[in-house]
């Protein structure tokens, strides 16, 4: 249910727990870290953490403290909130039977509990730019509770295998009601505290063995974790007192907050940001979406040397986190989300802060493909997050009217641009012979179908791929514009478009499927399979497809792709085409861009279709969808991916930037 800022999910306590296991939960700090875990409270995924900093030395996302259990006393019974799953199909919790609802407020993480007439809430917040979570206790109605909460550390990096035997020692020191956690083989410290203080603390030593993370089980994946606890804080709720637990890697002179007013400044930051978007107020799904947002646009914390570095120079240093959970920076994902994420939303100054950061890491006319975790080092294997670009950067002028951006970056899109005609890495270039782009090396994905295990490239693509034609074809045409505007050479570019335009008319149409072919002049010739990518020859500001071509285009994409969420990223009569994501690594990336649906695409298509048919009423109903999956899968938020087939069920990240912007986006273009 969808209510003005909050997103509540009712629970019957008669109903399956199992349905609260699948749902996922996750905050966000604005630095790149994270508490997220089931709505149980049980963790299936070796990236669940309560407490989940991005840091700079040990570079990375560390799962610090991977869990809290909480021992509820009240009305002569004790509960056991949070809990774990085990080998044996054995499970501890108790959350399912004492849940009224959970809901994000604002973005804020809150269960709320009933036990014996007694109604307790717990919350949990990110400080925004801070590494430190809270999680606050307190009575809406009924009487007092006694509590104990009993955290468990790890002291891993949230992508590194779970440590299944517990071989380095923790050291706990209390020191004036102040904790800490340090481990022999880490330089980490783990604050940790109750709210108010004093609190008592009872040392308790335990070694949660060997539970297991059932998604990762599922997966094939290294499943099994084993955890230490340093002993539970005790403390009583009562009506006129709630209780706060914290975790922090901040100095102690930072920690000392009052705890309401933390919660209150995460409601106003993100009541802000809705307001930043005026028109859009009172649209409760659309208000979701912006939320959704603002957990992807993130200061990099963890290269720390370039927040410095941009400080230096009185910049603004952004960038957006492809997905959560595992996803970092991604040049590809930023371009195209930066439109939904941050234009759409009003937040006009992050986005220019985005472009400008990443026009610092252009590289021999590439722009990074990603940021590893933790390093500062981007790889480049992609042909199409530079084209993307040039894109973003059109959509940030003509919505915000900021055109002095152009003279500061027109530098840089004129070497990619040069770079692309000359002949850069991986074999991109530009064919002289049609002036189209060509990109293809041996163990390398370059566009977005970019699965690849064990050495196996599953959608090489290698040749000339169509949406690069696409991209390419409005780069140039929008450095003719620019160009001409700021008095600069611009004939060559606009050769070359007409050139481009031209070769792509005469080669990509194949009357054998009444829409364009995939690739041409691949190892094998032209690739005839019906896939999403020709939608963007029609979608893109400047399309590169005759105009007679579209509509024919569209209704094989629309009879072959487009489902409830998305577009299939292949059509079912190829030998290639996969129904369901699942299995282990080899068998999801196998079907990751072969039928798999991506929510993203629907916004391209719907730009497609609008030029088409300008009904905006039916191009909404495309996304209605998208409105109950807020309650599902990752609650608050749009999955990476679906599958093929009914019943479309929900896989991948279960907060994707991309799938947020471009839905985010689309609404917004149909609105009435």
């Amino acid at each position: 249910m969808i209510k003005e800022r909050e997103l509540t999910l009712p629970w019957d306590v008669s109903s399956d727990p199992s349905q609260l296991r699948q749902r996922e939960w996750i905050i966000t700090n604005g630095l790149g870290g994270y508490a997220s875990g089931t709505v149980a409270g049980i963790p299936s995924r070796k990236y669940h953490g309560l407490f989940v900093p991005n840091l700079s030395a040990p570079k990375g996302r560390h799962i610090l403290i991977s869990r809290c259990d909480e021992t509820v006393g009240a009305g002569g019974r004790s509960l056991l909130l949070g809990g774990a799953e085990f080998a044996d199909e054995r499970f501890i919790g108790e959350s399912h039977l004492f849940l009224k609802e959970f809901k994000l407020d604002h973005r804020i993480a809150v269960w709320v509990f009933n036990v014996d007439g007694t109604v307790l809430e717990k919350s949990i917040v990110m400080v925004h730019n801070q590494n430190t979570v809270c999680v606050q206790y307190r009575i809406l109605s009924g009487d007092s509770v006694e509590i104990k909460i009993r955290p468990y550390v790890s002291f891993r990096r949230h992508d590194e295998s779970p440590n299944t035997e517990l071989t380095r020692n923790f050291v706990f020191t209390a020191r004036n009601n102040r904790h800490e956690i340090t481990a022999d083989d880490s330089t980490l410290t783990l604050r940790m505290g109750l709210c108010p203080s004093p609190a008592a603390f009872v040392s308790s030593e335990h070694r949660e063995i060997e539970f297991v993370y059932r998604i990762d089980r599922s997966r094939g994946d290294s499943s099994t974790e084993s955890a230490f606890s340093p002993g539970y804080y005790m403390a009583a709720v009562t009506p006129e007192q709630p209780i706060c637990f914290f975790g922090s890697t901040q100095a102690w002179e930072r920690l000392d907050f009052d705890v309401g007013t933390v919660f209150d400044a995460e409601r106003k930051r993100l009541a802000g940001l809705i307001s930043l978007a005026r028109p859009l107020s009172g649209d409760y799904f659309a208000e979701q979406l912006i939320m959704a947002a603002d957990q992807f646009i993130v200061l990099p914390g963890s290269r720390l040397e370039e927040t410095v570095m941009a400080q230096a120079e009185g910049l603004d240093l952004r960038t957006v986190y492809a997905g959560y959970h595992w996803f970092g920076d991604w040049g590809r994902d930023t371009m195209i989300s930066l439109e939904g994420l941050t234009l759409s939303t009003g937040r006009y100054r992050e986005a220019g802060a985005i472009l400008r950061t990443f026009a610092n890491y252009v590289k021999d006319g590439l722009l990074p493909n990603l940021f590893p975790e933790g390093e500062r080092q981007a790889l480049y294997h992609t042909v199409d997050a530079t084209l993307w670009y040039f894109h973003a950067i059109s959509r940030y002028v003509e919505v915000t009217g900021d055109r002095a951006i152009l003279p500061q970056l027109m530098p840089v899109l004129q070497s990619i641009v040069q770079h692309y005609i000359d002949g850069t890495h991986f074999g991109i270039h530009s064919d002289p012979a049609d002036g189209l782009i060509s990109a293809a090396a041996e163990g390398y994905q370059l566009t977005w179908m970019d699965a690849k295990v064990d050495g196996w490239v599953v959608t090489p693509r290698r040749g000339k791929p169509v949406e690069i034609q696409a991209l390419w074809f409005n780069a140039l045409s929008l450095m003719t514009q620019w160009a001409t505007a700021l008095h600069l050479p611009s004939q060559e570019y606009a050769q070359l478009a007409e050139q481009v335009r031209t070769s792509f008319n005469e080669r990509y149409w194949n009357a054998d499927t009444g829409c364009l072919f995939d690739v041409i002049d691949g190892p094998a010739g032209n690739d005839a399979a019906i896939r999403p990518n020709q939608v963007f020859a029609i979608s893109l500001p400047n399309p590169v497809l005759f105009q007679r071509r579209w509509a024919p285009v569209l209704d094989v994409v629309r009879n072959r792709l487009l489902t409830p969420y998305g577009l299939r990223t292949l059509s079912d009569d190829h030998p290639d085409y996969k129904r369901y994501y699942r299995g282990d690594l080899r068998a999801r990336d196998a079907a990751y861009h072969q039928g798999t649906v991506w929510p993203w695409l629907i916004g391209h298509y719907i730009d497609a279709l609008l030029k088409v048919q300008p009904d905006r009423a039916a191009a909404r109903k495309l996304l209605h969808g998208f409105e109950e999956h807020l309650l599902d899968a990752g609650v608050g938020s749009i999955s990476e991916i679906f599958d093929a087939e009914t019943p479309f069920t929900p896989g991948g990240c279960v907060a994707q930037a991309w799938s947020v912007a471009e839905v985010l986006r689309a609404w917004i273009k149909t609105r009435d």
